[in-house]
């Protein structure tokens, strides 16, 4: 029972889209009618400005944090935790609340890890610093960010539970931004900065 009620609990906690309500209270739009279609933080960026988009990041990160943290305490079975991460990324990406219409989960995710592991997150996320930095473009440095999780968990030798999920939630950020991945080798990405007209674009 305690299993279901922690899973059941991430997914929920995922499926709160902060940039969808952040879009209705600031605007009065459905931010996936705008940008990239969808609800996560660059898009918020692109279509609210730069302090919604930074407040939706920690919101969802703040989101994995909690799903792990909950998940500890109703369990102390680290298969419980980690379930519980996914099932909070996959709230996330295909929020029940909101028409399964979500983000790309990479917030969710670096808060996922947080809680799971720090140091994994730590090296994942100023890789994909770094990645964004140099090139500018936020999906690539969250594509190889992701892609990072395993490698580090492998070169750390983590047991191999950890190394199974952090393939598993790698491999679902690329997908995710498998449209991203099509626009940057058409060279038609978006780069960080980028703005969306509210007025020209949408339904």
């Amino acid at each position: 029972m305690k299993v279901i009620m922690a899973i059941a609990a991430a997914y929920l906690l995922g499926s709160i889209s902060f940039g969808y309500l952040a879009g209705k209270l600031l605007k009065g739009i459905d931010v996936r009618q705008y940008g990239s279609g969808n609800a996560g933080t660059t898009n918020i960026q692109r279509t609210l400005g730069t302090v919604p988009a930074v407040v939706v990041l920690f919101l969802d990160i703040g989101k994995g944090i909690a799903a792990v943290t909950i998940a500890k305490f109703l369990s102390d079975a680290t298969f419980v935790h980690l379930l519980a991460g996914l099932a909070a990324v996959i709230g996330h990406n295909w929020p029940l609340f909101f028409t399964f219409r979500g983000g790309r989960g990479i917030a969710t995710t670096i808060g996922v890890f947080s809680g799971l592991a720090p140091i994994v997150v730590l090296v994942a996320v100023l890789i994909g610093a770094l990645i964004i930095a140099i090139t500018r473009y936020v999906s690539l440095g969250s594509i190889i960010g992701a892609i990072s999780v395993p490698i580090t968990m492998l070169i750390l030798r983590m047991p191999g539970i950890y190394i199974i999920f952090g393939v598993v939630m790698a491999f679902m950020a690329v997908w995710r931004h498998r449209q991203n991945i099509v626009r940057l080798l058409q060279g038609t990405e978006n780069k960080l900065g980028s703005k969306v007209n509210l007025g020209n674009e949408g339904k």
